[in-house]
């Protein structure tokens, strides 16, 4: 999972994921923007649901007016990314189309065990029925679900039968980005500090403001505001520097665990297990899952050390990065301050050992089926077919997926438009293989027929 910004994408994780793309190239015009809005429905507060939206609205708009961002008490070492009094989602439209194709031309189609993909794609369904457009195809493939147990042909047939692939590309062609990986971890932890359970992970603090921009007004659908009150200000949230040097939410403790690395790669992956302890004992285990981010931008640790000359660019991997840790002790603090994004967690039961968090999508991931992915392009829950390679390798991974995360690292752009996050389930094997894959990769979204792209 740690190959995004060379140490990982968030799915949404954030994260996952989860997490929301932080706006911060551009502050000034979306300020600008949501002025605008704002002083366009003031007159008019039937269009809010509730006071408080409006109310929350004029506060978004007094935080930019009066932006000043806290500084770091225990400031990061060459920060590079300023941050601002809100996050939000995507900034600006990339320049991407999705080009109608044919199954023929998906590279493995006819030679991927669609069998394996199956159960993902109900999951899906189980999400998607609702959907205008996704209602008749999901009615099928719950009717053939349940008549029988599809093989790949019939499955292969559905899909032929019912979609069309369409190739991601951008506006000169170009149809190839980047593929990550991500998992979800295992870490020791218990209920009450006492060594080596010192790290805390907490959930989402009281006085973390989250708002859904298109709540206020449809136009900003992708925008959220992030940040807590200040008199009658909304100012940003305390970044991790600020919350590591003691503006912490206290009370909000959930489980401490063994050392602030391994913290640190639970929320970029977005969610993870924890095996309690209690007295030096193993006791029950349970699965801290993404509920919420502070708001500010996702920096990557693994570009820092690569710019302070700790790391080739091309050796920093979540592997090399945890054992830098390993060796450099007293600067794990330091090179944690240079992201200032902070994920909050909340305990989820552990129902089926054999199934991921639920992502993005709201329904759980499938390890070598799930991916994350830029929702500005990919509609979640659609399947997509992935044609890459296997991690620091030349040997084919072709398969049908599908989108059922996001990630606020997941992020397309004019010149690689195709960018996603595979998930390789849970243990060992699965952090091997997601914290080494950084390869090259193309992607067709499957559409039903009669739905525009």
């Amino acid at each position: 999972m740690m190959k995004m910004n060379n140490d990982r994408a968030i799915p949404a994780s954030s994260k996952s994921i989860h997490m929301v793309i932080p706006f911060s190239r551009d502050f000034t015009r979306f300020c600008a923007r949501v002025r605008h809005i704002a002083h366009r429905v003031q007159p008019r507060p039937a269009l809010f649901a509730a006071a408080a939206l409006a109310t929350l609205a004029a506060l978004a708009v007094t935080g930019c007016a009066t932006r000043s961002p806290a500084q770091p008490s225990n400031p990061a070492p060459a920060a590079s990314t300023p941050t601002p009094a809100v996050s939000a989602g995507p900034q600006a439209p990339v320049a991407w189309q999705l080009e109608p194709g044919d199954f023929a031309t998906l590279p493995g189609w006819r030679a991927d065990d669609l069998t394996a993909a199956w159960p993902a794609f109900l999951q899906s369904c189980s999400a998607l029925q609702a959907r205008a457009g996704w209602r008749e195809a999901c009615g099928r493939a719950i009717q053939l679900a349940t008549r029988s147990s599809p093989d790949t042909g019939a499955i292969r047939s559905f899909f032929e039968s019912g979609f069309i692939p369409y190739r991601v590309r951008n506006s000169e062609g170009q149809d190839r980005g980047l593929v990550t990986g991500y998992y979800e971890p295992l870490l020791r932890g218990s209920r009450t500090p006492h060594a080596p359970f010192l790290t805390p992970l907490y959930g989402v603090p009281d006085d973390l403001i989250s708002v859904d921009l298109a709540d206020v007004y449809p136009e900003l659908k992708g925008l959220r505001l992030r940040g807590r009150l200040q008199g009658h200000h909304l100012v940003p949230y305390p970044s991790r520097a600020e919350i590591a040097a003691g503006a912490a939410p206290r009370g909000k403790e959930l489980v401490w665990v063994e050392d602030p690395i391994t913290a640190f790669f639970l929320q970029v992956q977005g969610s993870g297990r924890i095996q309690l302890y209690e007295k030096g004992r193993a006791g029950a285990m349970i699965r801290m899952a993404y509920a919420e981010q502070n708001g500010r931008p996702y920096v990557s640790i693994g570009r820092w050390l690569a710019d302070q000359g700790e790391l080739p660019l091309e050796h920093v991997s979540m592997q090399n990065i945890q054992e830098w840790a390993r060796l450099h002790p007293d600067r794990v603090q330091a090179l944690l301050d240079v992201n200032p994004s902070y994920v909050f967690f909340k305990e989820q039961p552990l129902a089926d050992a054999r199934l991921g968090a639920s992502g993005a999508l709201g329904v759980p991931l499938t390890p070598g089926r799930s991916i994350a992915v830029d929702a500005r392009i990919v509609p979640l829950g659609a399947p997509v077919f992935l044609a890459t390679t296997q991690p620091n390798s030349d040997a084919v991974l072709e398969r049908l997926t599908f989108a059922q995360d996001t990630g606020g690292a997941i992020q397309a752009s004019p010149a690689l438009p195709v960018r996603a996050d595979l998930y390789w389930g849970f243990g060992d094997q699965a952090a091997e293989q997601a914290g080494r894959m950084k390869q090259q990769g193309r992607m067709w979204v499957l559409l039903p027929r009669g739905v525009a792209p």
